[in-house]
């Protein structure tokens, strides 16, 4: 069999890649490129003009995207009443990356605070559904100290958001 010349891994791809269903993936590309500085890389519109497949990138990380298509079991979390997924975001500026996010239609779930891991972190809802937490990492802790610091943290801590 010969040796194929294509890569396993495509370059800009990562293990792993989060794929969002979307009620309105077009605006939901449109509402990332305002939060979150997202940049377009591809779509593929079905006949109808759904979404088929789309990609960005925002950092050094791919996101992709999808419509919702009920009649091939695909639902976005709107539909689902609910996901519970939470993405990851690490940037520069947390304080910064919020506030773009809600000016750009977000809503602010848990306000930017400085937490016992050691990391400035808040989460936004995006307008379709989808949670997303967004750090910036502030100092370098030992597992010893963020478990001692999360003993103090818990102790008049509320519910899980």
């Amino acid at each position: 069999m010969p040796q194929s010349a294509v890569k396993p891994i495509p370059d800009g791809m990562h293990s792993i890649t989060p794929h969002l269903v979307c009620a309105g993936a077009a605006d939901a590309i449109e509402f990332y490129k305002k939060a979150f500085g997202a940049v377009e890389l591809m779509r593929l519109p079905a006949p109808d003009g759904r979404l088929m497949h789309a990609a960005v990138q925002i950092g050094d990380s791919m996101l992709m995207l999808v419509d919702e298509m009920p009649e091939f079991g695909c639902h976005g979390p709107k539909a689902l009443n609910g996901s519970a997924v939470t993405i990851h975001l690490q940037v520069k500026d947390v304080d910064a990356t919020v506030a773009q996010a809600v000016a750009a239609g977000a809503k602010l779930t848990m306000p930017v605070a400085d937490q016992f891991w050691g990391d400035r972190y808040g989460q936004v809802e995006d307008p379709f559904g989808h949670r997303w937490s967004v750090a910036t990492h502030l100092r370098d802790l030992s597992p010893e100290q963020i478990q001692e610091a999360m003993k103090g943290a818990m102790s008049g801590a509320q519910a899980c958001n």
